[in-house]
């Protein structure tokens, strides 16, 4: 009887987080920090010098998010502008904010699950900029997949009963700076945090609302999971991709 009842407190309070990844190196942060800013080099290189990015390279031309033209098949543009920057202060600072908030998260998560919600930021951010964005602009940066990941740290959070109060200052004055900063995509800095924030969501809390006590093992926690985040996944390219055909 106590063996049975030990059981069903193991399937009920199965885990949401990967505790086993806490020990180790956020290599996925790293990785993305590697390729964000190899990708930032070979922009610089091709230019001849970080002036007039989007002239003199060939990349920014074909990788940056242009909004107002229709990507015209150019779907790749939804994710290749999340890892171009235009200057050396912009990359910096993202890279920055990526390693600060990215690396713990990564370590609650997990590598696959941590990388998923930044994918699933920098679609959103981009598809809210093809949906809502300027009639004609040219947008890259990793900002609306690091939002991503600040709306995901922020139902991290609320689920793990931390203090929230200095998490919410950061994020509310990162809004009023994206707002009254001229040249920021306030549309991808939202479009990414509300993905972030349903990502985690969809590994945090989905599992609790459609599984029943008794099915919460880890295995099924993770598998609905993983469901939830491929369902925003195809949310978000259907938005950007649907916007960009009816501008196009």
């Amino acid at each position: 009887m106590n063996a049975a009842n030990a059981t069903a407190r193991v399937r009920t309070d199965a885990p949401v987080v990967d505790a086993s990844a806490a020990a180790r190196r956020p290599i996925v942060t790293y990785g993305l920090i590697a390729v964000n800013l190899a990708a930032f080099i070979a922009v610089v290189l091709q230019a001849g010098g970080t002036s007039n990015l989007l002239l003199k390279s060939s990349i920014m031309q074909q990788g940056a998010l242009v909004t107002g033209l229709g990507l015209e098949n150019e779907y790749w543009r939804l994710l290749t502008s999340g890892f171009l920057h235009w200057s050396i202060l912009h990359v910096a600072m993202n890279m920055i904010s990526l390693y600060l908030i990215g690396a713990d998260l990564e370590r609650v998560l997990g590598p696959a699950r941590y990388l998923a919600v930044y994918l699933i930021g920098l679609f959103g951010g981009s598809a809210a900029v093809v949906a809502l964005g300027p009639e004609l602009a040219a947008t890259a940066g990793a900002s609306g997949a690091i939002y991503g990941l600040l709306g995901a740290l922020l139902i991290v959070v609320i689920r793990l009963k931390l203090p929230a109060t200095t998490l919410i200052t950061v994020i509310v004055l990162n809004v009023v700076l994206s707002l009254s900063i001229p040249g920021i995509s306030i549309w991808a800095h939202l479009g990414g945090f509300v993905f972030g924030a349903a990502s985690a969501a969809a590994i945090i809390w989905l599992p609790v609302k459609v599984l029943p006590p008794e099915k919460r093992t880890y295995q099924q926690v993770t598998r609905v999971g993983w469901i939830g985040l491929a369902a925003l996944l195809v949310i978000a390219l259907a938005i950007g991709t649907g916007f960009a055909a009816a501008i196009g």
